[in-house]
């Protein structure tokens, strides 16, 4: 890497940062680039070099978050995958409610339709979560954690249904219910019935 791509990539990262700072202490829609760029002290016209909308900088910085907390989880020693996969969702959860019930209602909005939604949502998140869950379940399979016959497609699609679901009731319920109360509900109830006999 040159000099010139290194310096780049920092100020990049330094325009995320910011900007994770910002979401979390005023919200999505609050989120300024003129006031970004002014904190980041970079040009307007720097911003637009890494980024189209101010919504793409949001969730560059979800999935770098949850990838994060992916890598944390798979460095685990002496956790069985319904711990680490109890873990991996319950700071997915920490994560959706930290940054607030409008980023949130963004993904879904994205994820809903994706043929419809505008050029600047996430329209492949949903996506994204499913191959993240179910990679990081192939690898419990190759790690002889969970069974060769593990039907991994399935479970994937079974437990991130129920975690989509839980966000999407915290949108609709106004926040109300509470989706990190309700993913340890779920870790210690139901992820445990659903790979009880899949475990090595």
């Amino acid at each position: 890497m040159t000099k010139r791509q290194e310096q780049a990539l920092k100020t990049k990262e330094k325009i995320l940062k910011e900007a994770a700072k910002m979401v979390a202490e005023n919200g999505v829609d609050n989120l300024n680039v003129d006031a970004l760029t002014e904190r980041c002290e970079v040009a307007k016209g720097t911003f637009y070099t890494y980024f189209k909308h101010k919504e793409d900088i949001v969730f560059e910085i979800c999935r770098d978050l949850f990838a994060q907390i992916e890598e944390r989880m798979q460095q685990m020693t002496g956790k069985n995958i319904v711990e680490k996969l109890s873990y991996y969702f319950d700071e997915f959860m920490k994560e959706v409610e930290r940054y607030g019930v409008n980023i949130t209602r963004a993904w879904i909005r994205g994820v809903i339709d994706p043929k419809n939604a505008p050029e600047n949502f996430d329209s492949k998140k949903w996506q994204y979560d499913v191959e993240m869950l179910e990679n990081i379940l192939k690898n419990a399979v190759k790690d002889k954690e969970l069974k060769k016959n593990t039907p991994v497609e399935l479970l994937t699609h079974i437990i991130i249904s129920q975690l989509y679901g839980m966000m999407t009731v915290w949108c609709m319920s106004d926040c109300e219910f509470e989706p990190k109360e309700w993913t340890k509900k779920f870790c210690d109830v139901q992820l445990k019935a659903i790979l009880e006999k899949y475990l090595v």
